[in-house]
């Protein structure tokens, strides 16, 4: 077994990537907090992990899928310029080279997973097993966002270990600098932007925080306030928070994507938190909540 910069390699010919690992890391403690909930309020555990276990896949997938169909601006910058040595990476580059296992649609270990295609897939795959076992969804999804903050505050550090998530230039104490090699746009330029002496915000570090203190928020909420809420309001609440952070974050990103011209996760995030907000008054409009507020079984 020998330790590398980019991850753990045995027998010299399988690489286990750190970026995985981290991944894994965070799934399981993200499901360990989320079984131990479901126990607490008197649901069986087990569902967590076989919630789990079909919610991987087509996260996974479609986590892959969107960054696919939406790449970053740093991906695609030369498809519109007639350099050939630019990089083009866009959609119908990634199609064309789908089996590429360096950098093609299948190298997931590359990097380049999109978290509003992980939560969709997920959401696809969870629901898929609560259907086959006829369980409520609206209690289910509210256990699953406390967890998930946890999952994301532990996960964005495998961004760092890539060093793809970070934002503009800062000369704040908190500053990361960023290798040459893994540089986009006018950051290329370790002459204009020394590597030593160049520090950017770390994005990564700014949502990984943000996400610990939504999962304090929403735990809180959800064992002293859950009473007074309806299924699958802890849910809407998650989506909210997310919706803000990453709107604001994506003013500082380097790596946006753009659509028209207009960054494409901003509208996303707008779209998304108006959608639960509307959702969420709606249903505690006078007369519209017809389900009962939930019980916790160990309240």
């Amino acid at each position: 077994m020998v330790f590398e910069q980019e991850g753990i390699r045995l027998f010299n010919t399988l690489q286990i990537r750190y970026y995985g690992l981290i991944i894994v890391l965070a799934m399981l403690v993200a499901a360990f907090i989320a079984a131990r909930l479901a126990k607490r309020d008197g649901k069986d555990p087990e569902h967590i992990w076989g919630g789990l276990t079909w919610a991987i896949i087509p996260g996974i997938i479609l986590a892959r899928l969107w960054f696919v169909l939406f790449p970053p601006i740093a991906m695609t910058a030369g498809c519109a310029t007639p350099v050939t040595t630019d990089l083009c990476r866009d959609t119908a580059w990634y199609l064309q080279n789908f089996f590429n296992l360096q950098d093609g649609a299948i190298a997931i270990w590359s990097g380049g997973l999109s978290i509003f295609g992980a939560v969709i897939g997920g959401l696809i795959g969870a629901y898929l097993y609560l259907r086959r076992n006829k369980l409520s969804m609206g209690p289910w999804l509210d256990i699953a966002a406390v967890a998930l903050p946890l999952g994301q505050a532990i996960g964005r550090w495998a961004n760092w270990v890539n060093q793809e998530l970070y934002g503009s230039m800062t000369t704040l104490p908190w500053g990361i600098t960023i290798e040459s090699a893994k540089r986009v746009g006018q950051y290329t330029s370790t002459i204009d932007y020394p590597v030593a002496t160049t520090f950017f915000h770390p994005l990564f570090l700014y949502e990984s925080l943000w996400s610990f203190l939504a999962f304090i928020v929403l735990l809180n909420v959800f064992l002293r306030y859950r009473s007074r809420l309806l299924p699958g309001d802890i849910f809407l609440l998650y989506v909210m928070q997310y919706s803000v952070i990453r709107f604001l974050l994506e003013f500082l990103r380097v790596e946006v994507t753009l659509v028209a011209g207009v960054n494409w996760s901003q509208v996303v995030c707008v779209v998304a938190f108006i959608a639960a907000l509307v959702y969420f008054l709606y249903r505690h409009r006078a007369g519209a909540a017809n389900p009962a507020p939930q019980q916790s079984a160990a309240a």
